[in-house]
């Protein structure tokens, strides 16, 4: 069963044309022709019946009854198939959302490590904006969370250089506070391989991109937003490193952590 939600059955609908019962240009032969060959399914079969038997209702009836990988693969070929046949949308806007829609359905989250994106510490605008950098992707609009994420990058690299005593100045940009503390863990010793720092340092001209980025493509000012595809990938960078640094700093805390004797061990009674 897809997790389709109202918004999006709207929006589908919309591009498929299914006000009126039909769906783009299919005749019942040619929708039955087309979910056997690229779907691998029977559209005429009852399961897909129960709300009535117009080519819209058992496309509804589809969506609600195929998982999401399923209904992806049927909405990935539909397009193609408007695209083939000339029924082009002069909506750009609606093509987007819907592809962006499909997007989702393809992915079961469509930034892996969207979890990492959390306050490293106890400060409210700090877990605010982790908070609301998160919601954009659960809502499936990474473009527009995407001057959240910079801001909450901003406050983690910072909080990081604090904790390894690098002073860092207001005025220093992403970018240059990123690079200052990559050079500590490499000074410390604490990247296990020559990869991890060519990766972090690779961040760091990354980062600096993302500073360009969040002045010119985002809702921090009067900007035209970066699309979708583009606004994802940089999530999953940002995320996926986040993680990893995460990682990093706790193996890098228990290291240090003084070891207990055998007396100063507590135990629970």
């Amino acid at each position: 069963m897809s997790d389709l939600t109202s918004r999006e059955r709207r929006k589908l609908e919309e591009l498929l044309g299914m006000d009126s019962g039909y769906v783009l240009n299919f005749s019942d032969r040619t929708y039955t022709d087309f979910f056997d060959e690229f779907v691998g399914r029977n559209i005429d079969d009852e399961r897909y019946r129960f709300n009535g038997g117009s080519k819209a209702k058992r496309m509804r009836a589809f969506w609600q009854v195929e998982p999401n990988g399923v209904v992806a693969k049927c909405l990935v070929e539909l397009l193609e198939h408007a695209r083939s046949a000339g029924i082009v949308t002069r909506d750009e806007a609606l093509v987007g959302e819907c592809r962006a829609i499909i997007t989702r359905l393809s992915l079961d989250k469509p930034v892996a490590d969207i979890e990492a994106i959390s306050a490293a510490e106890d400060e409210r605008d700090f877990d605010l904006v982790a908070k609301e950098a998160r919601e954009s992707i659960e809502r499936n609009q990474p473009e527009a969370g995407l001057d959240r994420l910079h801001t909450f990058l901003v406050k983690f690299v910072r909080y990081l250089c604090e904790q390894h005593g690098l002073q860092v100045t207001r005025d220093m940009p992403l970018n240059g506070i990123f690079g200052a503390y990559v050079k500590r863990l490499k000074d410390e010793g604490s990247l296990g391989s020559d990869m991890a720092e060519r990766i972090l340092k690779s961040s760091i001209s990354n980062l600096e991109y993302f500073n360009h980025v969040r002045n010119n493509h985002t809702l921090a000012h009067d900007n035209p937003v970066l699309g979708y595809d583009e606004a994802l990938l940089i999530f999953s960078h940002v995320a996926s490193t986040v993680r990893f640094i995460k990682a990093l700093e706790e193996r890098i805390r228990l290291t240090k952590a003084p070891e207990k004797e055998p007396w100063e061990i507590d135990i629970p009674f």
